[in-house]
């Protein structure tokens, strides 16, 4: 095979629907495989620490069945990485399910199914670190102890591209996979018909956000890489688009703060001497992209903890006077919360839009806010009766505050819903580490079985 062509139409399959417009023009362009990450922890922990999808289900069937029926109708194997926005096994289950009703609906011929699980037994942890092996955290985070590891609800390992390169050996047509580089579900296929790991991983790396590496900005529209064994290419497919020289080689600085180096487990993607070029008006070219294999093995974990019930609530300031001492007002508001249930035990939290709501204290022009404030409040604790009453104290008394030269009794704080709202429990992450391996499948049990509609 001269070369392979991957069609990506979604850079996070299920947070918004796939557009079909595009991807019936990338399916219409022939791919070797239609592949799509479906996670990230761009969603935070709490999907991981509750087990649930921050995707609606219709969204996440909608891109399973248009990308299940185009892969059957060309036959190319169809691929997606971290199910279900986390790649839990509960969401592995799901989509395994899902592509079976899809295909008992639709008719289809029966086809080889594979996936597989990421989910890791805090036992196994455990033991790592009492025979005295680090695991070592990453961005700043401590390494794990155990009392870390006994907050946490749930951890996932991140796979390389190795469960799927064994389900592909073994014929899988159509792989939901557990947690896992976003990369690695284009990396692999190109692998697997033996293409360089220098262009493979780029291959990857350049598709897993879908349009994201194309102009103008348009989400969830599909994009088609394809593999040489000379260079990648990458192609816009909606006719609005296209793949530039600076849209392709901006992807590589997306959400990142190092733009040359992507980690995976087993080695690290070098894009240092890139090289790209405006092959035609939708597509560049890329070369230069080295891939090194690592001289250990180290799976990347992430782990989510419960910190307790949550409720939120909202209110808006327009009073000058209130907004330049806005922090005395929600102290005030805090030290009533304080005389109502002392100093420990709750959290209660402030987000102040229209000054700081976005970036905090990393914010540049914090102390010049607007003419009016949007103050979000929430309480956190561990029943829900009492994040409840925390966040109505938290929140009405921002109207009670006092303040020097206030005559009047109201006004300075508007109220748009009377009550606070219930919402999902508060979660943080617990895990952000890495753990050493011998095997790169040992975390990753793989699974294949036929579907017969």
């Amino acid at each position: 095979m001269d070369s392979l062509k991957i069609i990506c139409p979604n850079g996070h399959l299920g947070f918004a629907p796939l557009r079909t417009e595009s991807f019936k023009l990338g399916v219409a362009a022939g791919p070797d495989v239609i592949a799509a990450d479906s996670g990230s922890d761009d969603v935070g922990p709490v999907p991981l620490g509750t087990d649930t999808s921050t995707s609606p289900q219709g969204w996440q069937r909608h891109d399973l069945e248009q990308m299940l029926l185009a892969a059957r109708e060309l036959d190319v194997p169809m691929i997606i990485g971290s199910a279900g926005d986390t790649g839990a096994n509960s969401r592995v289950d799901l989509y395994v399910r899902m592509i079976q009703e899809i295909a008992a609906q639709h008719k289809l011929p029966p086809f080889k199914l594979g996936y597989f699980y990421s989910e890791v037994d805090p036992g196994r942890v455990r033991a790592a670190l009492r025979r005295g092996e680090t695991v070592a955290g990453l961005d700043g985070y401590a390494d794990l102890t155990e009392a870390e590891l006994d907050a946490t609800d749930r951890i996932v390992a991140v796979a390389g591209v190795h469960p799927y390169l064994e389900l592909l050996r073994s014929g899988a047509q159509v792989i939901i996979g557990g947690r896992s580089s976003d990369a690695a579900v284009f990396a692999a296929p190109a692998l697997h018909r033996g293409f360089p790991a220098d262009l493979s991983y780029y291959l990857g790396k350049v598709l897993e956000c879908a349009s994201f590496c194309a102009e103008p900005y348009g989400g969830k529209e599909t994009v088609m890489g394809e593999i040489s064994m000379e260079d990648v290419r990458v192609t816009a497919m909606h006719p609005a688009q296209r793949c530039t020289i600076a849209s392709v080689a901006g992807h590589a600085m997306y959400e990142r703060t190092n733009p040359y180096d992507e980690f995976f487990l087993g080695g690290r993607l070098d894009m240092r001497d890139c090289s790209y070029e405006q092959f035609s008006e939708k597509t560049t070219r890329i070369t230069g992209s080295r891939f090194h294999a690592a001289d250990t093995l180290q799976v990347k974990l992430e782990g989510a903890g419960k910190v307790g019930e949550r409720y939120i609530g909202f209110c808006g300031v327009r009073d000058p006077y209130t907004i330049a001492n806005i922090d005395k007002v929600i102290g005030w508001a805090r030290e009533q919360a304080r005389d109502r249930f002392g100093d420990q035990g709750y959290q209660l939290h402030y987000n102040v839009f229209g000054r700081d709501g976005v970036m905090g204290e990393l914010e540049p022009l914090r102390h010049q806010p607007g003419h009016e404030l949007g103050i979000m409040v929430q309480g956190v604790a561990p029943t829900a009766e009492m994040a409840e009453e925390l966040t109505l104290i938290g929140l009405r008394q921002l109207f009670y505050a006092r303040l020097p030269d206030v005559k009047g009794t109201a006004g300075s704080v508007s109220f748009p819903l009377d009550e606070v709202v219930q919402a999902s429990a508060a979660y943080r992450w617990t895990l952000n580490h890495t753990l050493p391996v011998q095997d790169a499948l040992e975390l990753f049990p793989t699974h294949l079985i036929n579907v017969n509609a």
